[in-house]
């Protein structure tokens, strides 16, 4: 009896990439998805560590996935794998344990088990990794997500990043544009071009990030590209200039981490750039591209956020130009040099921050859909989910819901954005108006 396989992503969208390159690995190996109804013999978990908390849903996931599935065999890879090991190791269930490095090599380790069925642990230093291992899938969803970079040189004083995922390191342009190339062999429309921080592509062999974004440009049959977040010391002017006037694919959406308004606070986060630059990114992607959609992230709490920052911040952020916030409470990281930066701000006072963020969030997102009541604009189309109606994004990252056409699944029309959905402030509903 073939086995079958559960898949389970925590964390970012560089994870749910790898977890859609493992799936289809162990896929060519017979190994086939589990279906809701299936009990799995095998539950791949595929975890993040980002902050404590994260850490915290991994256990909480693999501890249900053992009472829910006693006889299936768990398999534990990502960063709390990587950073924790041993810890993840003494969970129930949990049989392999992969590093940041063995991740994408999980069909052979898996060989190894089912001859032996050992516990497996095989956890390489961060860092000692130096080989990049390219991935391109898309799982469940419509758009494909090409890793082109993996690890971080930045160690900013809150982050565990460079530690779970290595130093910096990323494919070559050549074989970015093979992958992309086979993507719409596949009839793939989009990419997400993701990796932990994409802007330092290249630094490892020669080649650099605006000319890898430039060749893929020129890939015949990939309608769209989207950028899944970038320093914004590495978003160049020269670079905004090309996607508002030259690109052909790339649309008008940026994700952009600013992770503090205060000055004073990303000199202690060993942040590579200031408030000042920050908005002069923001002004300059406005002034080029009115209808963009910019995200951004932000940490509430940081250690060196006095009251005094806190305001700072919030203020900076209220007043940019931008239509999302992904607001995260500072987490204590053990082994973080921000340990050591002065007083802790209390838990439930960071959590009022995030909450008061979240609101700024809304109302901005919000007012972004209603200023693009009446337009017109591109929609790819996502397989449907129900009977009576069909999602998909706008070029400018606005999440469309339409009525149910079968015939436009995985492709660009065009679409008059016509009111909020009631109850959302995420969700516009529109109505098709042609290709």
């Amino acid at each position: 009896m073939p086995l079958k396989a559960s898949y389970h992503t925590l964390g970012c969208k560089l994870n749910f990439s790898e977890t859609a390159s493992i799936a289809a690995m162990l896929e060519n190996k017979g190994i086939g998805k589990a279906t809701e109804s299936q009990t799995p013999d095998l539950c791949i978990v595929n975890t993040c560590s980002v902050t404590a908390n994260a850490d915290k849903k991994g256990r909480q996931l693999i501890r249900s996935l053992n009472a829910k599935f006693p006889e299936a065999a768990i398999i534990v890879t990502g960063c709390y794998a990587q950073l924790k090991p041993q810890e993840v190791a003494q969970l129930p269930g949990v049989v392999m344990v992969l590093g940041s490095n063995e991740k994408l090599r999980i069909s052979q380790f898996l060989d190894a088990w089912l001859q032996n069925n050992g516990k497996e642990v095989a956890v390489t230093p961060s860092l000692s990794i130096s080989e990049f291992i390219p991935s391109c899938e898309r799982g469940d969803r419509t758009r494909y997500f090409l890793k082109v970079q993996d690890g971080c040189d930045y160690f900013c004083t809150y982050c565990t990043i460079p530690f779970a995922r290595g130093r910096s390191r990323s494919g070559s342009i050549a074989s970015m544009l093979e992958m992309a190339g086979e993507v719409a062999r596949k009839g793939g429309k989009e990419i997400v071009i993701t990796g932990v921080n994409i802007g330092t592509f290249g630094k490892d062999h020669d080649e650099d990030f605006f000319s890898l974004i430039k060749a893929l440009d020129n890939v015949e049959g990939i309608e769209r590209y989207r950028i899944s977040s970038i320093e914004p010391n590495l978003l160049t002017d020269e670079m905004i200039d090309w996607i508002a006037h030259e690109a052909r694919a790339f649309m008008p959406h940026f994700h952009i981490p600013l992770q503090s308004g205060s000055d004073k606070v990303l000199k202690l986060m060993n942040r590579r750039y200031d408030t000042a630059l920050f908005a002069s990114r923001i002004d300059k992607i406005r002034a080029l591209m009115p209808h963009a959609f910019i995200g951004v992230d932000i940490i509430a709490g940081a250690r060196g956020e006095t009251e005094v920052e806190w305001f700072k911040s919030y203020e900076f952020a209220k007043a940019l130009n931008v239509q999302k916030f992904h607001a995260f409470p500072y987490s204590e990281r053990q082994g973080t040099k921000a340990l050591m930066l002065g007083e802790s701000v209390p838990r439930q006072q960071r959590y009022n921050r995030v909450n008061l963020l979240n609101e700024l969030s809304e109302k901005k997102t919000v007012d972004f859909i209603e200023s693009n009541i009446g337009s017109i604009r591109k929609v790819l189309w996502e397989k449907p989910s129900g009977t009576d109606a069909m999602h998909g994004l706008t070029d400018n990252y606005i999440r469309i819901e339409a009525p149910l056409n079968h015939k436009l699944i995985n492709k660009v029309s065009q679409v008059e954005i016509l009111s909020l959905k009631p109850g959302s402030s995420d969700l516009a509903l529109a109505t098709h108006v042609g290709n």
